[in-house]
């Protein structure tokens, strides 16, 4: 269909009421956005693609009213409505009702937000910090235990689906601009990890992981708007694409940020995630969700390359993002030991992304899982009975049950705790023993009046320590034998540092990010 009557409709500032102004505007192979004002209006284009049907007007009548749907559930505030575009008694268009009979088209009306929200513009100007990603990861977690359970689809076979589908379009763009090889080596890999991962894959859909979920979930699909974390443009057009396992819907978040050369921020979201939902099933297949996710990057971005080669280039490091994911990591276990203080929580955070597979170790802290056996939130103080001898046992057997579970996903692990006595220290060796990983215990130590000023100082932490407490641990408590003690006492840079060295790990060469930047 001949669109060019509504286009120049909507491009015209008067069809809006106004006698002049600045209309912005921004297309996309199946849609074109029109901003003017405080508003935004969404054409959909009248095209039709193997996995999208704008064809006719009735198809994007319904596509619009499925986009209102889908996204009032992440952002009820920015999609206000579906409106008509029809002919007028004097034969102009004019916008009408969605219902109006005879519409030439539709157009979805959303509130307009400036492009410097969305997350990809903060990130390329160095704004996001892990305040914001914890924020995004708790919109998405909550929106993930919202969402609608399916079985219809996901399992192994939805992902098998993507891996064949990714392989035959980028087999499309053979020599121009992938090579034959690296195609066939992508391939085996995908294909062997979904072997490997079948009865996990159908598990989790069997157990209610398979939802519909946002399904393009990545940084240009996201904003920040008065303090709020808003999802949009969630797909509407394919429940295939859609109704999947919320891992892979969070995986394309993750990716974005490991191509961009952000792992950091990547391993603070999938942390946060896994504090507020508790799904470490999905760590296992994470990898395969990952390179996934970027496989079809890479075939989009070839099928946009431009004389400049840089696209061509990007769609490149994505085809080796993907082979890269598939590529097993040894999982190791990191503990982080010392009284209240110490930076356990502060170097843990920015050691998790020096450890293991994409996006890094996962870090288990005791002071945010005694909280959660209690039901409480992290910022609420909990009684003495909470820290009762038998609770901090249990504390300390869950600690070793989610760190078993990790380590057999392929993840490294950093467990952020006391460890102030031989039997707890003993059973951390024992866990590592068990699922047969590297062991690195550090103990974290600094002078006390360091640590009096750093307890005191607090604010808005999982933890309760107080100065009397600290004293307490102080006096009960001996370094460990058999650990590496490490200098606590400088600034937080100092004792990464240290600890990297004590790791093994090169501080400055880099292994904190991907290869490359978008």
């Amino acid at each position: 269909m001949d669109q060019n009557e509504v286009i120049a409709f909507l491009s015209e500032p008067s069809s809006y009421g106004l006698p002049a102004g600045a209309i912005e505007r921004h297309e996309t192979h199946g849609a074109i956005v029109f901003l003017i004002g405080d508003f935004a209006y969404k054409l959909k284009r009248a095209v039709r693609f193997p996995y999208m049907d704008y064809s006719t007007p009735e198809r994007r009548r319904a596509a619009c009213e499925a986009e209102l749907t889908v996204n009032k559930r992440m952002a009820p505030s920015l999609y206000l409505e579906v409106r008509a575009i029809v002919h007028g008694a004097d034969e102009k268009l004019r916008f009408g009702a969605s219902s109006d009979p005879g519409a030439l088209d539709w157009v979805v009306v959303m509130k307009r937000f400036p492009q410097s929200a969305l997350l990809e513009q903060m990130r390329r100007r160095g704004a996001l910090d892990d305040a914001i990603m914890r924020r995004l990861a708790e919109a998405v977690a909550e929106f993930h235990v919202k969402a609608e359970t399916t079985w219809r689809f996901g399992g192994a076979a939805g992902i098998a689906d993507v891996v064949e589908e990714n392989v035959q379009v980028l087999m499309s763009f053979e020599g121009k601009p992938f090579a034959r090889e690296r195609i066939a080596t992508y391939a085996a890999a995908a294909r062997e990890a979904v072997k490997t991962m079948t009865a996990r894959l159908d598990a989790r859909r069997d157990s209610g992981f398979v939802r519909h979920c946002h399904g393009d979930l990545h940084l240009n699909n996201v904003c920040m708007m008065n303090g709020e974390t808003l999802l949009f443009d969630a797909i509407e057009f394919s429940e295939a694409f859609s109704h999947i396992d919320v891992f892979y819907d969070l995986a394309f978040l993750l990716m974005d940020l490991e191509h961009a050369a952000e792992r950091q921020f990547a391993n603070v979201l999938l942390n946060r995630y896994l504090e507020r939902t508790g799904d470490f099933g999905g760590l296992a297949p994470l990898p395969l969700f990952l390179s996934c996710r970027a496989a079809v990057r890479a075939h989009v971005k070839a099928a946009q390359a431009n004389d400049t080669g840089d696209i061509e280039r990007d769609a490149l490091c994505y085809l080796e993002d993907a082979i890269r994911f598939l590529v097993p990591a040894k999982p190791q276990l990191v503990v982080l030991g010392g009284i209240s203080g110490t930076g356990k929580s502060t170097l843990g955070r920015v050691l998790a992304p020096m450890i293991g597979a994409a996006p890094g170790a996962i870090v288990l802290r005791s002071d945010v899982l005694r909280k959660s056996l209690w039901g409480v939130p992290e910022s609420v103080t909990l009684p003495d009975a909470a820290y009762a001898a038998d609770t901090t046992r249990k504390v300390y057997d869950l600690l070793s049950s989610r760190a078993a579970e990790v380590l057999a996903a392929g993840h490294g692990v950093v467990i952020d705790a006391v460890y102030g006595t031989d039997e707890e220290r003993e059973g951390a060796a024992a866990l590592a023993s068990q699922a047969r990983v590297a062991f690195h215990p550090i103990w974290l130590d600094a002078p006390l009046a360091t640590l009096e000023q750093r307890v005191t100082a607090r604010r808005n932490d999982a933890s309760d320590a107080t100065v009397e407490v600290l004293h307490k641990q102080r006096a009960a408590t001996t370094s460990p034998t058999g650990w590496v003690t490490v200098d606590a006492g400088g600034t937080p840079e100092d004792t990464l540092r240290r600890a990297c060295s004590a790791l093994g790990i090169d501080y400055d060469s880099g292994t904190t990010t991907s290869a490359h930047h978008a």
